[in-house]
């Protein structure tokens, strides 16, 4: 079983963009005997493009050579001539496209509001009608409540995309639409924003790209605009200076191209004349640049380096499962996130108080006011809150926790008082990223010395070490791992099974870094190998009593091939690294493997980072290999035989142990829950339920 080649193309009459209810207008040409009715280009031509400024002409010019840029003007069009843009066109089979697009409020669009086609006006595109919410075709309403809202830039690269059939198979597109969900969820309480997507692309694909995407934006808009960010006239014209934030994406290919783009889009931002109002968030592909694009944006920068993020992520969820659901939980917008607020009624208090003071949030640090700003995570419970310290809650939104009271807690003792001894593991690694070295780094910090890791992948073997070492990879470093290396393809059957499968603690399946431009191509490839690797697990496993009918997790029965691999899955740890969203639905109803949702959490990273910039100190240690981290511990640390405690009780006593509970998971509960609602309810806890909590690094 192999996936070698790309998949087929989709044929010619395949639709899945949005079409508005009249005739079709983007493969049907204008009748002879009527005027010509200006239209967009076909999506796929078969013949040479004509250019923009020739647009709604029978046929281009042959007098002359010169080429005319064409832009839309701020006021209405007054010329007889078709107006070149397509969003000013006055066609009304364009309007389904226009009202996908410019995501309109929930308000019902009423028939007086409507305007004739004929009458259409070109939108306002100057940068005080941007900065002040203007967008392609609003209404009243939206003119209104914009003058509250969030306004945010983004600035993304598209370069080689893939053919328009296979549009959402490119990552970047991919990491783009999800971005622009989180940024509509995050400002959905605010009653949307406004969001403005500059790329060096044509306006109208884009839109017709974010229009395929289907989201739900809660009343953001967003707006299309083509330029470059190197062109100090082109940022003007998007009113760059007001933005809150802008968000810098990587490019697809080679890291450090993208990185040295990304370098030289900071040096154009911070050389704006009139300054930046907000920051600028920089996702980059290899962590070497990090220290240049910090050197070069100064205060102005925040970077997230997406491949160094999610390997480190995929470590810690291979070693604790169930990790990567709390962490798809907190990065998002939907659930529970960090916010750092100033409380001044509770200075003076012990932090061990500061931890019961809110009934709808959790404290997990403290932003010292002593210290310049610094963010603490887990501080010792005598610290007491000075005037000006802020603190660090996990809450569902800014405006839905405050302290109170102080409730009255017993306190108690742990009925264990041991800290578990680690012990050797085997890990494997199938498939190669270009930052394999450092997730052997992260690995070698995290395992018990005698620990092995096995990588599998089609990479030479005598290559193998010349491009580790040229990735910084220091061989005498290792303390704690060995290397063993093995040759073959992952989605060969015979391949894998000439390895000990049945012997690995955990096994990472990453997304190849030969096919990770291609989602589809790199998710086909993840869950071929790990069909194949659970199939050789369960015929190599015996199981634990034959005379069970049915397995614990799902609903299929002992015996047949899902059942058994889920059975395989209770034995090993498998966590699967997926592109595209779409995929994890397989995976969630299989339940044979955990996932890690690498372009989702990578967005929903830099959406928190955009929305306050002081949490990338939070997330960066939560990822380092020192400092805290989030961790899931079995409740019988805690919780004795027959007690019956509350979850303000279950906190007090996990500081004992210098932990900080967020949450907890049941013993029947597929999902953990964090920042639990009445927290004053006692209840009696099993021994299989797991709790959920932010400790030191062991």
């Amino acid at each position: 079983m192999s996936f070698e080649g790309e998949a087929a193309p989709l044929p010619p009459d395949h639709r899945d963009w949005f079409f508005p209810s009249t005739a079709p207008f983007l493969h049907t040409a204008p009748s002879s005997s009527k005027t010509p009715i200006p239209r967009r280009p076909p999506l796929f031509p078969s013949t040479r493009r004509i250019p923009k400024p020739y647009l709604g002409q029978s046929r281009p010019p042959t007098a002359t050579k010169s080429f005319s840029s064409s832009s839309i003007s701020s006021s209405p069009t007054t010329s007889t001539s078709p107006p070149p843009s397509f969003a000013a066109r006055g066609d009304p089979r364009y309007a389904g496209i226009r009202r996908k697009v410019c995501f309109e409020f929930d308000a019902p669009r009423t028939k007086e509001a409507a305007r004739p086609a004929g009458r259409e006006t070109a939108p306002d595109l100057s940068p005080a009608a941007i900065s002040g919410g203007g967008a392609l075709f609003p209404s009243r309403r939206m003119k209104n409540r914009w003058s509250l809202v969030v306004f945010a830039l983004v600035v993304m690269y598209l370069s080689s995309l893939l053919h328009k059939n296979h549009l959402l198979e490119n990552k970047v597109l991919l990491l783009q639409g999800s971005l622009l969900n989180q940024l509509a969820i995050a400002n959905e309480s605010l009653g949307g924003g406004n969001v403005v997507v500059m790329a060096e692309r044509d306006k109208e694909e884009m839109e017709l790209d974010i229009a395929k995407m289907e989201f739900d934006f809660k009343g953001t808009s967003v707006i299309c605009r083509s330029g470059s960010p190197l062109i100090l006239a082109d940022l003007k014209k998007v009113s760059v200076s007001k933005a809150r934030a802008i968000v810098v994406l990587a490019e697809d290919g080679n890291a450090d191209q993208s990185d040295a783009r990304a370098l030289r889009t900071v040096l154009s931002l911070t050389g704006v004349k009139e300054g930046l109002r907000g920051h600028i968030v920089v996702e980059l592909s290899d962590l070497d640049n990090e220290v240049l694009v910090k050197l070069v944006g100064g205060d102005l920068v925040e970077t997230v380096v997406a491949h160094d993020v999610i390997g480190r992520l995929m470590i810690q969820c291979a070693r604790q499962p169930g990790l990567a659901q709390i962490w798809e939980d907190i990065l998002g917008f939907e659930n529970c996130e960090f916010y750092i607020k100033r409380w001044p009624q509770l200075d003076g208090l012990q932090f061990e108080d500061v931890l019961i003071s809110f009934p709808d949030a959790v404290p997990c640090g403290i932003k010292m006011a002593s210290c310049g700003g610094k963010i603490i995570l887990n501080p010792d419970d005598s610290y007491i809150l000075q005037e000006g310290d802020e603190v660090l809650v996990i809450a569902e939104d800014d405006d839905t926790y405050a302290p109170s009271k102080l409730p009255t807690v017993r306190r108690g003792y742990l009925p264990k008082d041991f800290t578990v001894p680690k012990s050797p593991e085997r890990i494997l690694f199938c498939g190669w990223r270009r930052d394999m070295e450092d997730m052997i780094m992260v690995l070698d910090a995290f395992l018990a010395p005698g620990s092995e890791l096995w990588m599998f992948n089609d990479v030479p073997e005598n290559e193998r070490e010349k491009k580790l070492i040229d990735g910084g990879l220091d061989f005498s470093r290792l303390e704690n791992i060995s290397l063993v290396n093995r040759e073959g393809n992952a989605v060969i059957r015979r391949h894998l099974e000439s390895l000990p499968l049945e012997s690995f603690d955990s096994i990472l399946i990453l997304a190849d870094e030969s096919v990770e431009d291609s989602a589809i191509q790199a998710d086909s490839r993840s869950l071929a190998t790990l069909l194949l690797i659970r199939d050789i697990q369960a015929k190599r496993l015996p199981y634990k009593d034959d005379t069970v009918s049915h397995v614990s997790r799902g609903s299929f029965s002992h015996g047949t091939w899902i059942g058994d691999m889920q059975q395989a899955s209770n034995k090993s740890v498998i966590i699967s690294e997926i592109l595209d969203p779409r995929t994890k639905n397989l995976l969630s109803m299989s339940k044979i493997s955990d996932y890690v949702l690498s372009n989702e959490l990578v967005s929903m990273a830099l959406a928190m980072v955009a929305e306050d910039r002081q949490i990338n100190d939070v997330l960066e240690e939560l990822f380092a290999e020192e400092g805290n981290e989030m961790q899931i511990h079995s409740a019988d640390l805690y919780v004795g035989g027959e007690e019956e405690m509350n979850f303000y009780e279950i906190i007090l006593r996990a500081r004992q142990r210098k932990e900080i509970v967020i949450g907890y998971r049941l013993a029947n509960a597929e999902r953990a829950i964090i920042n639990p609602p009445d927290k004053d309810i006692r209840r009696k806890w099993s021994a299989e339920d797991v709790f959920v909590v932010i400790a030191e690094k062991e």
